[in-house]
C-alpha cells in the first residue's frame, strides 16, 4: 500500500530538485527521505527519480507518475481541510436524543431558537425515555438525566444541581390531603415511572445527611415521563418528577409541591457523548445554548 508520507517525499524532492532539500522541508533526516523514496519505487515497480550525489531528475516513468501523485496529495489535503473547516464551523447535522417530557415541553422551543441563530444546523431528534445506546445507534449526543453507568461515556453538566420534587394538582391535595412525611405516601395514589422495564417505585428523599426511602404504589405506571406529568395535571395522583420537567406548572400553580422540608433525589442533567473528540464547535455551541437557557429557566428570567 502506498503511504502518504512517501508521496510527499517524492513530490517535495521533485519540486526542490534535491532529496536533501525535501528532507529539510519535511523535517526528516535524509536517510528517512531516501528510504521513503525507495519504498515508493518498490511499491509502484518503477524507478521514479534518476539521482546522483549532486543531481536529481524525473525518469519518464516518474514524469507520468508525478501527475497522478500530485492529484492524490491534493485530494488528501482537501479532505484534511474539509475536516478542519468542519471542526471550526457551526453547521451540519446533529443527531440528538432527549427524554420525552423535558424534550417536548422544555427543550423543543430552545432548539428552535438554536436553529434560528445557526441556520446551517439541521437536527435529527429522537425522543424517548429509553436510554439510547450511543455506540450502536446513529446518535451524536444525548440529553440525559443522571450520571451514565458506562464510564466510557463523557457526561457534560447542563443542570448539575437538579432534583426531583413531589408534586400533584391542587385538586388532588384538596381531596386526599397533603403528605408531610414519606410514610404518608403509602396512603396515596403514586404515579410511577418505569425505565427499561424497571418500575421506579422506591422514592428516596434526604433530610440532611439522612436518606429516607419509601416504597410507593398506585393504579398507574408509564414508561413515558410526559404521560406521568399529564396524569399529575389531571389530579389523579402524586408524581415524583424532575423539577425541570414541572417548573412551569409549579410557577403557574397547576401543580404544587409537598414535603418541602425534605430534599428530593438528585437528578442531574447532562449532555452525553461517546468521546470528547465528538464535541465539535456545533455541539459545543448547542451545549452552551442549552445550559444558558436552563440557567434562565431555573432562575425564572
Amino acid at each position: 500500500m502506498i503511504r502518504f508520507d512517501d508521496l510527499q517525499v517524492f513530490i517535495c524532492a521533485v519540486d526542490n530538485g534535491s532529496l536533501s532539500a525535501a528532507a529539510r522541508q519535511l523535517d526528516v533526516t535524509p536517510a528517512v527521505a531516501s528510504v521513503a523514496l525507495k519504498r515508493l519505487e518498490n511499491e509502484v515497480g518503477a524507478r521514479l527519480l534518476a539521482r546522483s550525489t549532486r543531481s536529481l531528475r524525473l525518469t519518464p516513468e516518474g514524469e507520468r507518475y508525478a501527475v497522478h501523485a500530485r492529484k492524490a496529495l491534493a485530494e488528501i489535503q482537501a479532505g484534511h481541510d474539509a475536516l478542519a473547516y468542519g471542526r471550526q464551523d457551526i453547521g451540519g447535522n446533529i443527531s440528538l436524543s432527549m427524554p420525552s417530557d423535558l424534550g417536548r415541553n422544555v427543550l423543543a422551543p430552545w432548539l428552535d431558537e438554536f436553529q434560528e441563530r445557526h441556520q446551517r444546523v439541521t437536527l435529527s431528534i429522537r425522543i424517548s425515555d429509553r436510554l439510547t445506546d450511543l455506540f450502536r445507534q446513529p446518535v451524536d449526543v444525548a440529553v440525559r438525566y443522571g450520571i451514565p453507568e458506562d464510564s466510557s461515556l463523557v457526561a457534560l453538566p447542563l443542570a448539575a444541581g437538579n432534583r426531583r420534587v413531589l408534586c400533584a394538582a391542587p385538586s388532588y391535595f384538596a381531596r386526599y390531603g397533603t403528605p408531610s412525611h414519606p410514610d404518608d405516601l403509602r396512603r396515596h395514589n403514586c404515579l410511577r415511572f418505569s425505565l427499561s422495564d424497571i418500575i421506579h417505585e422506591h422514592w428516596r428523599f434526604h433530610h440532611g445527611e439522612e436518606e429516607v426511602t419509601t416504597a410507593v404504589q398506585g393504579d398507574r405506571v408509564a414508561d413515558d415521563g410526559e404521560l406521568v406529568h399529564r396524569w399529575a395535571l389531571q389530579g389523579v395522583g402524586i408524581a415524583y418528577k424532575s423539577r425541570l420537567d414541572v417548573l412551569g406548572d409549579l410557577r403557574a400553580g397547576r401543580l404544587v409541591t409537598a414535603m418541602e422540608g425534605l430534599a428530593g433525589e438528585l437528578a442531574p442533567l447532562h449532555l452525553v457523548c461517546t468521546h470528547r473528540l465528538a464535541l465539535s464547535p456545533t455541539i459545543n455551541a448547542l451545549r452552551n445554548h442549552l445550559r444558558e437557557r436552563l440557567e434562565r429557566h431555573i432562575a425564572g428570567t
